[in-house]
């Protein structure tokens, strides 16, 4: 799940080398922390959060298919 928002990441914006993924394991639920640079904050947010649901909804199916939750946090 953490290499597939990180790859979503970088294709997104003009600095791909400070695109950081964390991820806190829970039991059942895991929290990924995902930083960019400050100007490429809203290339990953989007235009009324359109493309951070997209990609929360892709982390969903692909999570769903493993039978376990994970969230998306977008760190500023």
């Amino acid at each position: 799940m953490k290499d597939l928002i990180k790859y979503i990441a970088q294709a997104l914006v003009d600095h791909p080398e400070q695109v950081e993924v964390s991820e806190v394991v829970g039991e059942q639920t895991s929290v990924i922390e995902l930083r960019v640079a400050k100007e490429d904050l809203g290339k990953v947010i989007g235009k009324q959060g359109k493309t951070a649901k997209a990609m929360r909804t892709i982390l969903s199916a692909a999570s769903t298919k493993v039978r376990k939750r994970t969230v998306l946090e977008i760190i500023e």
